[in-house]
């Protein structure tokens, strides 16, 4: 889960403005190496302006909180064979994301950056690894 510091929330984006989002998206997608782009064979990629009340809540954040990204499902290495199959999804916020990163490049970075988390969290690599390797 990459979290931000809560602001103002943002309106709408426009039709244009989504699409470049998505775009982003798909460009950070794409830059993922293999074997980790196989990975996202296993997990649908959503794009929400904002996480929901219950999301903020199971992710155990206040209100002055927000997420720029999400995983939600079961990590690769907890798979077991006698699972029922539970849907894997990363969620990414776009209001948080434009609001904090006005700067095209850096938004780019941080899509990226917010992509490649929440597919370690898929891989079962825990927020506190995460954040020793800097990706954070």
């Amino acid at each position: 889960m990459a979290k931000r510091p809560r602001g103002r929330a943002r309106r709408r984006q426009t039709a244009d403005a989504a699409q470049r989002f998505e775009r982003l998206v798909q460009h950070a997608l794409d830059g993922i190496p293999e074997p980790f782009a196989r990975a996202l064979d296993e997990v649908a990629i959503v794009i929400e302006d904002e996480p929901s009340a219950q999301q903020l809540r199971e992710a155990g954040l206040g209100p002055d909180e927000g997420l720029y990204g999400l995983y939600e499902g079961v990590p690769r290495i907890e798979y077991g064979a006698d699972w029922a199959f539970v849907p894997n999804k990363i969620t990414l916020f776009s209001n948080a994301l434009l609001e904090d990163f006005p700067d095209p490049a850096d938004l780019e970075r941080e899509v990226r950056i917010t992509v490649v988390h929440e597919l370690a969290h898929h891989l079962g690599i825990p927020e506190e690894r995460l954040h020793e390797l800097g990706v954070d």
